[in-house]
């Protein structure tokens, strides 16, 4: 495959190629149609003939060369596999384009400080899991680092101190830099300013700027609601203090909290499952 795309990236080779497309041809006449000399010609077509998309055969004293469709039919199903994968229904792309469309909206609308201030966003989960296993989802940070992302990313430094006054730092990556040679993705820190276990936690957090200034304060409030098969999460996340510098930054908060909850729903139904295996099998781990 290799060999052919770089056969097929030289415009007059994809020229000889389009040429050879409508019926064989032999050197001479590919050189004229193609306003080429003839021995670039049939370096060309040499070079094509390596790469298994051209085939040729000697007829008297010229060579005829034909198209070889085979190759290129392996191609575009290649690229057409490319395209669906990234062309998925939920994938990433789509994602990617939502949150093109937030960026653009919000840059438009971030003419002066205090811009965002009061904007909030709502999010509920129906948890499995009693709120004691959600609230150490929450507050543990062995726990905290599973799911404390939006997709794609990694936390590379965490601290979530659950006490009132308690230091809160979240640093993340992409979740592919496993070295950590690229830049960091995204930082932030807060407080902790309400902590009734297994009830309500509630904490501030400012993402960072470049230059190190705050973006804005995220006032996030979680409340746990039990239900008959797990616990009701409700999560409001209020902005104050808006700069017009944050605009990047909030217009990932609806699609990057949402997927960083849905990640704490997973790990929670995994770890609800392991817990029911644990008693079924009388574990004591």
């Amino acid at each position: 495959m290799d060999a052919l795309l770089s056969a097929l990236a030289d415009p007059a080779r994809w020229r000889l190629v389009s040429l050879l497309a409508e019926r064989p041809r032999s050197v001479g006449v590919l050189a004229r149609l193609a306003g080429a000399r003839q021995p670039q010609t049939t370096k060309h077509l040499q070079t094509l003939e390596r790469a298994g998309v051209v085939t040729s055969q000697r007829t008297g004293q010229r060579r005829i060369y034909a198209l070889q469709p085979g190759p290129l039919r392996d191609l575009a199903a290649a690229l057409g596999r490319l395209a669906d994968t990234a062309d998925q229904l939920g994938g990433s792309r789509e994602t990617y384009d939502r949150y093109g469309l937030s960026l653009q909206a919000e840059r438009l609308a971030a003419e002066e400080p205090g811009w965002a201030d009061g904007r909030s966003f709502g999010f509920r989960r129906s948890l499995d899991g009693r709120p004691e296993a959600v609230w150490r989802h929450l507050t543990e940070a062995s726990l905290l680092a599973r799911w404390w992302t939006p997709d794609d990313l990694r936390v590379s430094e965490l601290v979530f101190e659950a006490r009132p006054g308690g230091r809160v730092v979240l640093e993340y990556r992409d979740a592919e830099d496993s070295d950590g040679s690229d830049l960091v993705a995204g930082r932030a820190e807060g407080v902790v300013d309400d902590v009734r276990p297994g009830e309500r936690l509630a904490y501030r957090s400012s993402p960072l700027l470049p230059d190190g200034g705050r973006a804005f304060t995220a006032h996030v409030d979680l409340v746990l609601r039990p239900t008959d098969t797990g616990t009701d999460l409700d999560a409001r996340y209020r902005i104050t203090g808006s700069t017009v510098d944050s605009a990047d930054f909030i217009a990932g908060i609806e699609i990057g909290f949402g997927q960083s909850l849905d990640k704490l729903a997973a790990n929670l139904a995994a770890f609800s499952d392991s817990t029911e295996h644990d008693i079924d099998t009388g574990s004591t781990k």
